[in-house]
């Protein structure tokens, strides 16, 4: 048996000891049952990915009593529906706090995946580089607004 097996072995087992029934589970995830039979035949090529399959184990481990934070960790180790791609997250704040980063992606993800074709002629920016310039406008527009009005003289009464 394979560390995937395993895995979703051992929620259908919690899962059964509790006597919760997959109608229960559908019910209080909002998905259809089959996905949910699909699971624990180790079949995930209806799931979503990412952000939906972590927060359907999530749940799903809440119901059947373990702890969510593991199981979730245990499923993106283990399964690429998972996945979080933390890796260049990492490296953008590392590079922001002008630190080298230490972090290793066990699982070495392509990093550009996700990310759409750049239009040809066009630099794609990174999202700090957009904050910085967010920023410096909003720090701009209140500098503006907060500079002193100049003084004004009154005359001086000799008496």
């Amino acid at each position: 048996m394979n560390p995937q097996d395993a895995f979703v072995t051992r929620l259908r087992r919690y899962r059964e000891r509790y006597q919760i029934s997959l109608d229960e589970i559908a019910t209080m995830l909002r998905v259809k049952r089959e996905l949910l039979e699909a699971f624990e035949r180790n079949d995930l090529s209806e799931w979503p990915r990412g952000l939906y399959a972590r927060a359907w184990v999530r749940a799903y481990a809440n119901a059947v009593g373990l702890d969510p934070s593991d199981t979730v960790d245990e499923f993106c180790r283990l399964f690429p529906h998972g996945d979080r791609r933390v890796g260049g997250t990492i490296q953008d704040i590392a590079a922001i706090v002008a630190h080298t980063s230490e972090y290793r992606d066990e699982f070495g993800h392509p990093m550009e995946r996700r990310r759409s074709e750049q239009i040809e002629g066009v630099p794609q920016q990174t999202w700090y580089v957009v904050a910085a310039q967010w920023m410096q406008t909003r720090w701009s527009r209140m500098l503006s607004t907060l500079r002193p009005a100049p003084l004004k003289r009154t005359p001086r009464i000799s008496g």
